[in-house]
C-alpha cells in the first residue's frame, strides 16, 4: 500500500540554492495565523459547534472540487449523494459514496484537491497510508471516529488550525441568524459575513422577481421603485457590516460596468422586476449595478470584490435537476480595460473606494490586471482563483503581476472554500509557492534575503487584514 506523500520541501524549488533560501523564508512564516478573508464555510457550523456527522458529509457532498472529477469520469452526482433540487433520490449510505471515492482517489493524481486531501488525511487525522479501495472502510471509520471527539468541534478545529479570522458570504437575502447567534460570544469577531448581493442584482437568476420582492419585505422598502430598491440594498448593507461585514462579493459573468442617467435606470429596472428583461438587457443591468454598488461602498468604506469570469450553470441538464455551484461552472474570456472603465471614470480617483479584482482569464494579468492596480489606486489584485489555486497557477500570477504591479497592489491569499478542513493546507501551499518565487528573486541578487523575509510575512499575514480592513 502507498504511503502518502508529503516531504518537507514540497513545491520548493529543485536547486539547492534557491531550495535553501525558500525553506528558510518558509521557516519564518509558516506558523503565522490564518487570515481567511472570503470564504464559503457554513456559518451553522461554528454558532451551533456540532460535531461533523461523518467523512463523507465533510468531504464528498460540500465539494465540488471532489465530485467534479468524479462526474468527469461518468460517474454521478446520484451516487455521490448531492442533494437534488427536483427532489430526485440520491444515495443516502455514506459508506458507499465513500467507497466511490476510495475507489476512484487515483484521478487526483497532481491535482490541488490532491494535495489538500493528502495533507488533511496525514495531519489532522494521523492517517499515512494513501486513500485506496483496500483501505476505504478503514479511512471512513477513523475518520467518523475521530469527529465524534470534542477536540474536532469546529471551533476547536479553528484553534487548532491557528485560524484568526474567517469570512462567510451570504446573500442579501440571508437573515444571518447564524451569525446574530454568534453575537457577544466573542466568536462574532472570528467568524464574520461578506455581502453578496448577486441573489438581488444578477437580472438572468429565475427567480430574480421573487427575491426583489422578499428584499422589500425584508427591509420594508418599496423595491418596485428604483430609488427603493437602492434604499433597500443600503439597508442590507448595514446589517450586514453590523454581523462584522467588511467586504461586499460579486459573481458577475462579465466586469461590465455603465453609468446610466436616473431615467434609464428607471425604465430599466421596470423591466427587470416585472421579469420583462432580455438578456441584453440583463447584462446591462448587472453592469449598472457594478457602479451604483461601488457608489455604496464610497459611502460606506466595504471593499469590493469582484469575481468575474466564470460561465455559470453550463451544463443546463445537471443545473436543472442539482442546481448551482455543481461544478459545472467554466472559466470564460474576460475583458477588464474597457469594462471597468465606466464604473473607474466616475469613482476609480476616491480615496475611500477598494476594489479587488479577480479573474479566471489568466491572459489578462499582464496585459490589462497589473497594468490597472499599477495605476488606479482604488484596485488590487486578488489571487489566483479557483481553477487557478494551485501550485502553478499561483506561480503564474506571480511571475505576470509582479513587474507591473509590484506585490503591494496584491491581498494576499484567500481560500475561498467550503472545505474547511482543508483551509490550512490551502494557505500552506501558498505560502510554499510565494517563498519559492521570492527565493528566485533573492537568488538572481534581484531583492536581498532581508527584503525577502519582509514581503513574505506581508502576503502571508498583513496584506489580506489591510486590505480586507480587517484590525
Amino acid at each position: 500500500m502507498e504511503s502518502i506523500l508529503l516531504h518537507e520541501d514540497r513545491l520548493f524549488p529543485s536547486d539547492s540554492a534557491t531550495k535553501k533560501v525558500a525553506r528558510t523564508l518558509y521557516q519564518e512564516i509558516r506558523d503565522l495565523p490564518i487570515i481567511s478573508p472570503h470564504g464559503h464555510t457554513d456559518p451553522r457550523w461554528f454558532a451551533q459547534n456540532k460535531n461533523f456527522t461523518n467523512a463523507t458529509e465533510l468531504f464528498i457532498t460540500p465539494d465540488h472540487y471532489v465530485f467534479r472529477m468524479l462526474y468527469s469520469q461518468g460517474i454521478s452526482l446520484e451516487s455521490l449523494g448531492v442533494p437534488r433540487w427536483d427532489g430526485g433520490a440520491t444515495e443516502s449510505d455514506p459508506r458507499k459514496i465513500w467507497q466511490i471515492l476510495a475507489d476512484n482517489y487515483y484521478l487526483f493524481a497532481a491535482t490541488p484537491s490532491r494535495m489538500w486531501l493528502d495533507t488533511v488525511f496525514h495531519d489532522v487525522f494521523g492517517l499515512t497510508d494513501m486513500l485506496c479501495s483496500n483501505n476505504a472502510t478503514e479511512y471512513y471509520e477513523h475518520i467518523t471516529t475521530k469527529l465524534q471527539d470534542a477536540s474536532f468541534k469546529p471551533r476547536a478545529l479553528m484553534d487548532r488550525f491557528n485560524i484568526e479570522l474567517i469570512a462567510t458570504t451570504e446573500g442579501a437575502l440571508d437573515e444571518l441568524s447564524y451569525h446574530g447567534a454568534l453575537k457577544g460570544t466573542g466568536w462574532d469577531k472570528r467568524i464574520i459575513t461578506t455581502f453578496r448581493p448577486d441573489d438581488v442584482v444578477d437580472a438572468s437568476r429565475e427567480d430574480i422577481v421573487a427575491n426583489i420582492e422578499k428584499l422589500g419585505a425584508l427591509t420594508n422598502e418599496d423595491t418596485q421603485t428604483w430609488q427603493g430598491y437602492l434604499n433597500a440594498i443600503r439597508a442590507r448593507r448595514t446589517v450586514f457590516r453590523a454581523h462584522g461585514a467588511t467586504a461586499t462579493d460579486h459573481g458577475h459573468p462579465t466586469a461590465n460596468t455603465a453609468d446610466l442617467s436616473t431615467n434609464e435606470c428607471i425604465t430599466l429596472f421596470d423591466k427587470v422586476r416585472t421579469g420583462q428583461s432580455n438578456a441584453e438587457e440583463q447584462e446591462l443591468f448587472r453592469a449598472q449595478m457594478l457602479t451604483e454598488l461601488a457608489g455604496m461602498s464610497v459611502e460606506d468604506g466595504m471593499v469590493m470584490q469582484i469575481h468575474p469570469g466564470s460561465f455559470r450553470n453550463h451544463n443546463t441538464s445537471l443545473f436543472n435537476q442539482f442546481g448551482r455551484d455543481k461544478g459545472h461552472d467554466i472559466p470564460m474570456q474576460t475583458d477588464f480595460v474597457r469594462a471597468l472603465r465606466p464604473l473607474l471614470s466616475k469613482y476609480g480617483n476616491e480615496p475611500s473606494l477598494n476594489i479587488i479584482l479577480f479573474t479566471l482569464d489568466e491572459t489578462t494579468y499582464s496585459r490589462e490586471l497589473a497594468p490597472l492596480a499599477g495605476h488606479y489606486p482604488c484596485l488590487k489584485l486578488g489571487p489566483a482563483w479557483w481553477f487557478h489555486d494551485s501550485p502553478e497557477g499561483m506561480l503564474r500570477f506571480r511571475h505576470q503581476v509582479t513587474e507591473t504591479a509590484g506585490f503591494f497592489n496584491t491581498v494576499g491569499f484567500n481560500d475561498d472554500t467550503r472545505a474547511f478542513l482543508s483551509i490550512p493546507a490551502r494557505h500552506d501551499v501558498a505560502r510554499r509557492i510565494d517563498c519559492r518565487f521570492l527565493a528566485e528573486l533573492v537568488v538572481q541578487h534581484r531583492i536581498s534575503e532581508t527584503e525577502a523575509a519582509s514581503i513574505a510575512k506581508k502576503v502571508t499575514y498583513d496584506f489580506a487584514k489591510q486590505a480586507y480592513k480587517l484590525g
